[in-house]
């Protein structure tokens, strides 16, 4: 996902992040090594996330101006203080403000990826071949904006956590109205109706699993469900999130709102380059 390089995009969203930081903490004698400035460690989470690179192959790419322990200290700092989530829902809010959410249409859907070092909230999902793995189950609009998701093991079932996902979506403080829901076969159990009940969704338009004895349904065309898996090849993309060497769920979690925040500062970009609504 090279255009989160590009100074245009990770310069507007540096300038939202460096008013969500905490105050560095002040040494207990005083005194001590100057503090790295922060832009330089949003620099070298910028290219952990594009690439993917192990913490050291950071530290070498930045000339060494930084150490790999330092990265992932205030990495953590940062976590702690709830910074990038508060990033996300920032980009969140300045899209519906300047483009517009379109919650008609709201899909949902899973994407497994590889976690090889393992640690809460991984599992061996279908068809990793033994290798453990992580997924999202991520709600977005009309436009394939990401609105929320959630994330555990590869082992887990979508319609699991579907229930979690509505819950974020409905957590938002917009309050945002979902008209019609859009789900895969993986949701079409029969409780389906009943998991719903109480999340005030006009419509669901829901592909019924398959029956025993009652052979293959075909599948015809996407609809409304192909804008899921284009924002889950949007963030496949992204090298620490298609192959996540995170031991936290947390860390994990902080990815996802890192290249979220990437995904709708350069739609907004072009948004205003181009005054166009973003192609459906």
């Amino acid at each position: 996902m090279m255009r989160a390089l590009d100074p245009e995009v990770s310069d507007a969203v540096f300038v939202t992040l460096e008013a969500l930081l905490p105050a560095p903490p002040t040494h207990r004698i005083g005194g001590g090594r100057p503090r790295v400035p922060d832009r330089l460690i949003f620099r070298g989470l910028l290219q952990r996330i594009v690439t993917g690179a192990a913490w050291e192959t950071i530290e070498f790419l930045l000339d060494h101006q930084v150490s790999d322990t330092t990265l992932r200290a205030r990495r953590d700092e940062w976590v702690h203080a709830g910074v990038f989530d508060r990033l996300a829902a920032q980009a969140r809010a300045a899209y519906d403000t300047i483009i517009g959410l379109d919650t008609g249409h709201v899909v949902i859907d899973g994407s497994n990826h590889l976690a090889p070092c393992g640690g809460p909230g991984t599992g061996v999902g279908p068809g990793q071949k033994g290798r453990l793995g992580w997924k999202w189950c991520t709600g977005v609009d009309a436009a394939g904006i990401p609105l929320a998701w959630t994330i555990d093991g590869a082992n887990r079932n979508d319609y699991k956590m579907l229930g979690p996902t509505l819950d974020a979506i409905a957590a938002d403080p917009n309050h945002l109205k979902i008209g019609t829901l859009h789900l895969d076969r993986g949701f079409g159990y029969a409780s389906l109706p009943d998991r719903l009940a109480g999340y005030d969704i006009t419509a669901v338009d829901v592909i019924p699993r398959n029956h025993p004895g009652q052979g293959r349904t075909p599948l015809v065309g996407f609809g409304h469900r192909w804008v899921v898996e284009r924002t889950n090849s949007w963030l496949s993309n992204f090298g620490q999130l298609r192959r996540n060497t995170d031991r936290r769920t947390e860390h994990r979690h902080a990815a996802l709102c890192l290249a979220t925040t990437l995904l709708i500062t350069a739609k907004l970009i072009d948004h205003r380059n181009h005054h166009t609504r973003p192609i459906r």
